[in-house]
Protein backbone atom coordinates (compact mmCIF):
# COMPACT_ATOMS: atom_id res chain seq x y z
CA UNK A 1 0.00 0.00 0.00
CA UNK A 2 1.18 3.47 -0.96
CA UNK A 3 1.75 6.74 1.36
CA UNK A 4 -1.39 8.14 0.22
CA UNK A 5 -3.45 4.94 1.20
CA UNK A 6 -1.87 5.09 4.34
CA UNK A 7 -2.92 8.50 5.25
CA UNK A 8 -6.39 8.66 3.70
CA UNK A 9 -6.98 5.69 5.02
CA UNK A 10 -6.19 6.75 8.79
CA UNK A 11 -8.62 10.04 8.13
CA UNK A 12 -11.50 7.83 6.56
CA UNK A 13 -14.05 6.91 9.36
CA UNK A 14 -16.93 5.64 7.97
CA UNK A 15 -16.95 2.04 7.98
CA UNK A 16 -19.46 0.47 5.98
CA UNK A 17 -20.54 -2.30 3.25
CA UNK A 18 -23.69 -2.32 0.18
CA UNK A 19 -23.52 -5.57 -1.39
CA UNK A 20 -23.38 -5.57 -5.22
CA UNK A 21 -22.31 -9.21 -5.82
CA UNK A 22 -25.92 -10.34 -4.84
CA UNK A 23 -24.42 -13.34 -3.75
CA UNK A 24 -21.65 -12.74 -1.02
CA UNK A 25 -22.22 -13.96 2.57
CA UNK A 26 -19.50 -12.43 4.70
CA UNK A 27 -17.01 -9.38 3.44
CA UNK A 28 -14.13 -8.69 5.40
CA UNK A 29 -14.00 -4.68 5.70
CA UNK A 30 -10.31 -3.57 4.20
CA UNK A 31 -8.21 -1.08 6.49
CA UNK A 32 -5.12 0.03 5.89
CA UNK A 33 -3.35 -2.95 8.75
CA UNK A 34 -6.80 -3.12 10.54
CA UNK A 35 -6.58 0.25 12.11
CA UNK A 36 -9.65 1.62 13.37
CA UNK A 37 -9.50 5.16 14.62
CA UNK A 38 -11.53 5.71 17.92
CA UNK A 39 -14.90 7.13 17.27
CA UNK A 40 -15.39 5.94 13.66
CA UNK A 41 -19.09 5.87 12.50
CA UNK A 42 -20.43 2.29 12.26
CA UNK A 43 -23.28 1.98 9.65
CA UNK A 44 -24.87 -1.66 9.68
CA UNK A 45 -27.86 -1.59 7.26
CA UNK A 46 -31.12 -3.90 7.20
CA UNK A 47 -30.04 -7.45 6.89
CA UNK A 48 -26.48 -7.25 8.25
CA UNK A 49 -24.56 -7.75 10.92
CA UNK A 50 -21.32 -6.22 12.04
CA UNK A 51 -18.92 -8.87 14.01
CA UNK A 52 -15.63 -7.58 15.13
CA UNK A 53 -12.58 -9.47 15.67
CA UNK A 54 -9.51 -9.14 17.95
CA UNK A 55 -6.45 -11.06 17.37
CA UNK A 56 -8.54 -14.08 16.25
CA UNK A 57 -11.56 -14.16 18.86
CA UNK A 58 -14.53 -12.81 18.07
CA UNK A 59 -15.42 -9.23 20.15
CA UNK A 60 -18.98 -7.79 19.24
CA UNK A 61 -21.13 -8.66 17.04
CA UNK A 62 -23.67 -5.26 16.21
CA UNK A 63 -27.04 -4.91 14.51
CA UNK A 64 -28.77 -3.12 12.18
CA UNK A 65 -27.85 0.71 12.89
CA UNK A 66 -25.33 3.50 13.23
CA UNK A 67 -22.56 3.29 16.27
CA UNK A 68 -19.94 5.38 17.35
CA UNK A 69 -16.89 2.89 18.15
CA UNK A 70 -16.44 3.86 21.58
CA UNK A 71 -16.08 2.41 24.82
CA UNK A 72 -19.66 1.96 25.77
CA UNK A 73 -20.39 0.87 22.71
CA UNK A 74 -17.59 -2.20 22.48
CA UNK A 75 -17.38 -3.31 26.20
CA UNK A 76 -16.32 -6.78 25.28
CA UNK A 77 -13.67 -4.80 22.86
CA UNK A 78 -12.43 -2.86 25.26
CA UNK A 79 -11.58 -5.45 27.64
CA UNK A 80 -9.76 -7.28 25.39
CA UNK A 81 -8.04 -4.57 24.05
CA UNK A 82 -6.57 -3.11 27.47
CA UNK A 83 -6.56 0.64 25.61
CA UNK A 84 -4.65 3.40 27.30
CA UNK A 85 -3.89 7.38 26.41
CA UNK A 86 -8.05 7.01 26.83
CA UNK A 87 -8.73 5.74 23.38
CA UNK A 88 -7.59 7.96 21.74
CA UNK A 89 -5.07 6.38 19.14
CA UNK A 90 -6.80 4.36 16.45
CA UNK A 91 -7.18 0.39 17.37
CA UNK A 92 -6.63 -2.92 15.25
CA UNK A 93 -9.76 -5.12 15.20
CA UNK A 94 -11.21 -6.82 11.81
CA UNK A 95 -15.00 -6.20 11.08
CA UNK A 96 -16.88 -8.74 9.14
CA UNK A 97 -20.18 -7.49 7.68
CA UNK A 98 -22.50 -10.48 7.30
CA UNK A 99 -25.00 -10.88 4.90
CA UNK A 100 -28.41 -11.72 6.66
CA UNK A 101 -30.88 -11.99 3.60
CA UNK A 102 -32.22 -15.25 2.29
CA UNK A 103 -29.99 -16.81 -0.70
CA UNK A 104 -33.12 -18.34 -2.46
CA UNK A 105 -33.36 -20.95 -5.51
CA UNK A 106 -30.55 -22.47 -4.91
CA UNK A 107 -30.37 -25.82 -6.39
CA UNK A 108 -29.67 -29.25 -5.24
CA UNK A 109 -30.20 -32.83 -7.25
CA UNK A 110 -29.81 -36.31 -7.35
CA UNK A 111 -25.71 -37.19 -9.51
CA UNK A 112 -26.71 -40.68 -9.41
CA UNK A 113 -30.05 -42.65 -9.12
CA UNK A 114 -31.17 -43.75 -5.81
CA UNK A 115 -32.00 -47.69 -5.75
CA UNK A 116 -34.88 -48.44 -3.99
CA UNK A 117 -37.62 -50.74 -3.33
CA UNK A 118 -41.18 -50.35 -4.57
CA UNK A 119 -44.52 -52.51 -3.24
CA UNK A 120 -45.56 -52.38 -7.27
CA UNK A 121 -42.51 -52.73 -9.63
CA UNK A 122 -40.43 -54.33 -7.35
CA UNK A 123 -36.46 -52.42 -7.22
CA UNK A 124 -36.59 -49.29 -9.08
CA UNK A 125 -34.19 -46.40 -9.90
CA UNK A 126 -34.98 -42.77 -9.09
CA UNK A 127 -33.64 -39.23 -9.52
CA UNK A 128 -34.84 -36.08 -8.35
CA UNK A 129 -33.84 -32.20 -8.53
CA UNK A 130 -35.00 -28.94 -6.47
CA UNK A 131 -33.78 -26.17 -4.87
CA UNK A 132 -33.49 -24.54 -1.80
CA UNK A 133 -33.06 -21.71 0.68
CA UNK A 134 -30.77 -20.48 3.12
CA UNK A 135 -29.47 -18.12 5.47
CA UNK A 136 -27.29 -16.83 8.07
CA UNK A 137 -28.91 -17.22 11.75
CA UNK A 138 -26.05 -17.26 13.75
CA UNK A 139 -23.21 -14.73 12.56
CA UNK A 140 -20.85 -15.41 14.95
CA UNK A 141 -21.05 -19.26 14.87
CA UNK A 142 -20.82 -18.82 11.37
CA UNK A 143 -17.90 -17.41 11.13
CA UNK A 144 -16.50 -19.03 13.60
CA UNK A 145 -17.31 -22.71 11.74
CA UNK A 146 -17.30 -21.98 8.47
CA UNK A 147 -15.77 -18.73 7.39
CA UNK A 148 -12.07 -18.30 9.37
CA UNK A 149 -10.48 -15.57 8.18
CA UNK A 150 -11.88 -15.50 4.69
CA UNK A 151 -12.50 -12.02 3.63
CA UNK A 152 -14.86 -12.41 0.74
CA UNK A 153 -17.08 -15.69 1.58
CA UNK A 154 -19.59 -16.75 -1.15
CA UNK A 155 -22.36 -18.91 -0.91
CA UNK A 156 -21.21 -21.43 -3.72
CA UNK A 157 -18.60 -22.10 -1.31
CA UNK A 158 -20.71 -23.80 0.57
CA UNK A 159 -23.33 -24.42 -1.64
CA UNK A 160 -22.41 -27.89 -2.25
CA UNK A 161 -21.73 -29.20 1.04
CA UNK A 162 -25.38 -28.18 1.94
CA UNK A 163 -26.50 -30.21 -1.40
CA UNK A 164 -24.99 -33.33 0.06
CA UNK A 165 -26.80 -32.78 3.06
CA UNK A 166 -30.25 -32.57 1.29
CA UNK A 167 -29.45 -35.55 -1.16
CA UNK A 168 -28.30 -37.56 1.74
CA UNK A 169 -31.54 -36.60 3.98
CA UNK A 170 -33.65 -37.56 0.72
CA UNK A 171 -32.26 -40.69 -0.10
CA UNK A 172 -33.38 -41.67 3.05
CA UNK A 173 -36.52 -40.60 3.72
CA UNK A 174 -38.08 -41.01 0.27
CA UNK A 175 -36.56 -45.00 0.46
CA UNK A 176 -38.12 -45.53 4.13
CA UNK A 177 -41.47 -43.75 3.40
CA UNK A 178 -42.91 -46.86 0.92
CA UNK A 179 -44.75 -44.56 -0.95
CA UNK A 180 -45.53 -46.02 -4.04
CA UNK A 181 -43.50 -44.68 -7.37
CA UNK A 182 -46.57 -43.31 -8.68
CA UNK A 183 -48.08 -41.26 -5.58
CA UNK A 184 -44.58 -39.21 -5.11
CA UNK A 185 -45.95 -36.39 -7.48
CA UNK A 186 -48.83 -35.68 -4.40
CA UNK A 187 -46.27 -35.98 -1.84
CA UNK A 188 -43.82 -32.75 -2.79
CA UNK A 189 -44.79 -30.54 -0.38
CA UNK A 190 -44.72 -33.03 2.66
CA UNK A 191 -41.60 -34.16 1.62
CA UNK A 192 -40.08 -30.92 1.63
CA UNK A 193 -41.57 -30.20 4.81
CA UNK A 194 -40.06 -33.23 6.30
CA UNK A 195 -36.52 -32.93 4.62
CA UNK A 196 -36.67 -29.46 6.10
CA UNK A 197 -37.00 -30.61 9.73
CA UNK A 198 -35.04 -33.35 9.60
CA UNK A 199 -32.08 -31.27 8.34
CA UNK A 200 -32.93 -27.71 10.09
CA UNK A 201 -30.31 -29.11 12.84
CA UNK A 202 -27.45 -30.03 11.00
CA UNK A 203 -27.87 -26.69 9.41
CA UNK A 204 -27.65 -24.68 12.84
CA UNK A 205 -24.64 -26.23 14.00
CA UNK A 206 -22.89 -24.15 10.78
CA UNK A 207 -24.85 -21.06 12.29
CA UNK A 208 -27.26 -21.44 9.16
CA UNK A 209 -30.97 -21.55 8.62
CA UNK A 210 -32.83 -23.69 6.24
CA UNK A 211 -35.67 -21.75 4.67
CA UNK A 212 -37.81 -24.36 2.68
CA UNK A 213 -36.85 -27.51 0.56
CA UNK A 214 -38.88 -27.50 -2.80
CA UNK A 215 -38.78 -30.84 -4.95
CA UNK A 216 -39.14 -29.80 -8.81
CA UNK A 217 -39.36 -33.12 -10.10
CA UNK A 218 -39.20 -37.21 -9.28
CA UNK A 219 -38.22 -39.40 -12.79
CA UNK A 220 -37.97 -42.91 -13.48
CA UNK A 221 -35.67 -43.96 -15.98
CA UNK A 222 -37.38 -44.29 -19.79
CA UNK A 223 -37.89 -47.90 -19.66
CA UNK A 224 -39.90 -47.39 -16.82
CA UNK A 225 -41.74 -44.35 -18.13
CA UNK A 226 -42.51 -46.64 -20.95
CA UNK A 227 -44.02 -49.21 -19.14
CA UNK A 228 -46.19 -46.65 -17.64
CA UNK A 229 -47.42 -45.19 -20.57
CA UNK A 230 -48.20 -48.97 -21.93
CA UNK A 231 -50.38 -49.67 -18.53
CA UNK A 232 -52.22 -46.07 -18.66
CA UNK A 233 -53.44 -47.24 -22.46
CA UNK A 234 -54.50 -50.82 -21.30
CA UNK A 235 -56.59 -48.89 -18.37
CA UNK A 236 -58.35 -47.01 -20.71
CA UNK A 237 -59.21 -49.69 -23.57
CA UNK A 238 -59.69 -52.10 -19.90
CA UNK A 239 -61.90 -54.79 -21.61
CA UNK A 240 -60.34 -56.27 -24.95
CA UNK A 241 -63.41 -57.92 -26.32
CA UNK A 242 -65.25 -54.93 -26.19
CA UNK A 243 -62.49 -53.41 -27.76
CA UNK A 244 -61.90 -55.88 -30.88
CA UNK A 245 -65.31 -55.47 -31.55
CA UNK A 246 -65.90 -51.86 -31.48
CA UNK A 247 -62.80 -51.87 -33.83
CA UNK A 248 -63.99 -55.06 -36.53
CA UNK A 249 -67.18 -52.90 -36.32
CA UNK A 250 -65.68 -49.49 -37.43
CA UNK A 251 -63.40 -51.50 -40.27
CA UNK A 252 -66.63 -53.14 -41.42
CA UNK A 253 -68.52 -49.57 -41.94
CA UNK A 254 -64.92 -48.08 -43.94
CA UNK A 255 -65.61 -50.95 -46.23
CA UNK A 256 -66.93 -50.98 -49.83
CA UNK A 257 -68.68 -53.30 -52.15
CA UNK A 258 -72.00 -55.59 -52.27
CA UNK A 259 -74.24 -55.91 -49.78
CA UNK A 260 -73.65 -59.29 -49.42
CA UNK A 261 -69.85 -59.17 -49.46
CA UNK A 262 -70.48 -56.48 -46.84
CA UNK A 263 -73.09 -59.24 -44.66
CA UNK A 264 -69.74 -61.84 -45.38
CA UNK A 265 -67.19 -59.57 -44.00
CA UNK A 266 -69.10 -58.58 -41.11
CA UNK A 267 -69.63 -62.20 -39.69
CA UNK A 268 -65.85 -62.84 -40.59
CA UNK A 269 -65.12 -60.00 -38.54
CA UNK A 270 -67.16 -60.59 -35.51
CA UNK A 271 -66.31 -63.93 -35.34
CA UNK A 272 -62.51 -63.47 -35.32
CA UNK A 273 -63.12 -60.75 -32.81
CA UNK A 274 -65.31 -63.28 -30.71
CA UNK A 275 -62.58 -65.60 -31.33
CA UNK A 276 -59.62 -63.66 -29.71
CA UNK A 277 -62.04 -62.88 -26.90
CA UNK A 278 -62.14 -65.72 -25.86
CA UNK A 279 -58.79 -66.92 -25.95
CA UNK A 280 -57.88 -63.77 -23.96
CA UNK A 281 -60.51 -64.27 -21.47
CA UNK A 282 -58.73 -67.94 -20.95
CA UNK A 283 -56.00 -66.34 -20.46
CA UNK A 284 -56.33 -63.47 -18.00
CA UNK A 285 -52.87 -63.69 -16.74
CA UNK A 286 -51.64 -62.02 -19.97
CA UNK A 287 -54.03 -58.40 -19.50
CA UNK A 288 -52.83 -56.07 -17.06
CA UNK A 289 -54.90 -55.53 -13.96
CA UNK A 290 -56.07 -51.82 -13.94
CA UNK A 291 -54.42 -49.70 -10.86
CA UNK A 292 -55.64 -50.61 -7.31
CA UNK A 293 -56.08 -47.66 -5.15
CA UNK A 294 -54.50 -47.99 -2.21
CA UNK A 295 -54.95 -46.37 1.36
CA UNK A 296 -52.38 -44.98 4.18
CA UNK A 297 -54.12 -43.92 7.84
CA UNK A 298 -51.88 -42.57 10.66
CA UNK A 299 -51.23 -43.73 13.66
CA UNK A 300 -49.37 -41.86 16.27
CA UNK A 301 -48.88 -39.36 13.13
CA UNK A 302 -46.60 -42.21 11.70
CA UNK A 303 -48.21 -43.25 8.19
CA UNK A 304 -49.22 -46.44 7.72
CA UNK A 305 -49.53 -48.25 4.22
CA UNK A 306 -50.17 -48.41 1.90
CA UNK A 307 -52.65 -51.00 2.04
CA UNK A 308 -55.75 -52.20 0.10
CA UNK A 309 -59.66 -51.77 0.39
CA UNK A 310 -60.41 -55.11 1.71
CA UNK A 311 -57.33 -54.98 4.36
CA UNK A 312 -58.38 -51.11 5.56
CA UNK A 313 -62.39 -53.05 5.86
CA UNK A 314 -60.05 -55.75 9.13
CA UNK A 315 -58.70 -52.72 10.40
CA UNK A 316 -61.87 -51.46 11.36
CA UNK A 317 -63.41 -54.54 12.47
CA UNK A 318 -60.05 -54.47 14.60
CA UNK A 319 -60.68 -51.29 15.83
CA UNK A 320 -57.84 -49.89 14.61
CA UNK A 321 -59.04 -47.37 12.31
CA UNK A 322 -62.04 -45.19 13.85
CA UNK A 323 -63.82 -42.34 11.60
CA UNK A 324 -61.63 -39.85 13.16
CA UNK A 325 -58.37 -41.41 11.62
CA UNK A 326 -56.64 -39.39 9.38
CA UNK A 327 -56.42 -40.81 5.94
CA UNK A 328 -54.82 -40.88 2.82
CA UNK A 329 -55.36 -42.26 -0.93
CA UNK A 330 -54.00 -42.11 -4.09
CA UNK A 331 -54.47 -38.74 -5.79
CA UNK A 332 -55.71 -37.61 -3.32
CA UNK A 333 -54.15 -33.89 -2.15
CA UNK A 334 -54.41 -33.72 1.42
CA UNK A 335 -54.70 -35.89 4.46
CA UNK A 336 -58.82 -36.07 5.96
CA UNK A 337 -60.37 -37.94 8.51
CA UNK A 338 -62.09 -41.87 7.77
CA UNK A 339 -65.37 -40.28 8.31
CA UNK A 340 -64.87 -38.24 4.92
CA UNK A 341 -63.81 -40.79 2.44
CA UNK A 342 -67.22 -41.77 1.27
CA UNK A 343 -65.65 -45.78 0.78
CA UNK A 344 -64.35 -46.00 3.79
CA UNK A 345 -67.41 -44.62 5.60
CA UNK A 346 -69.61 -46.67 4.09
CA UNK A 347 -67.60 -50.07 6.11
CA UNK A 348 -68.45 -48.07 9.02
CA UNK A 349 -71.85 -48.25 8.33
CA UNK A 350 -72.19 -52.21 7.61
CA UNK A 351 -70.69 -52.98 11.06
CA UNK A 352 -72.70 -54.20 13.16
CA UNK A 353 -73.46 -52.30 16.45
CA UNK A 354 -71.34 -53.68 19.79
CA UNK A 355 -74.21 -55.83 21.74
CA UNK A 356 -75.82 -53.97 25.15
Amino acid sequence: MGFWDKIFGEFIDVIDWLDESNNTMVYRFLRYNNEIKYGAKLTVRQAQAAVFVNEGEIADVLGPGIYALETQNLPILTSLQHWDHNFNSPFKAEVYFCNLRQFLDLKWGTKNPIILRDREFGVIRLRAFGTYGVRIDDPALFIKEIVGTNGHFSIEDISNQLRNHIISRFTDIVASSNIPVLDLASNYDQLGEYISQKIADEFSKYGLELTGVLIENISVPPAVEEALDKRSSMGIIKDLSDYLTFQTAESMTKGGGSAAGDMAAMGVGFAMAEKLANKFDNKKSYIPQPYEKMYYFAQEKDPKGPFSIDEIEEFIKESKINSKTLMWATGMEKWESAKELEEIESLFNFLAPPPL
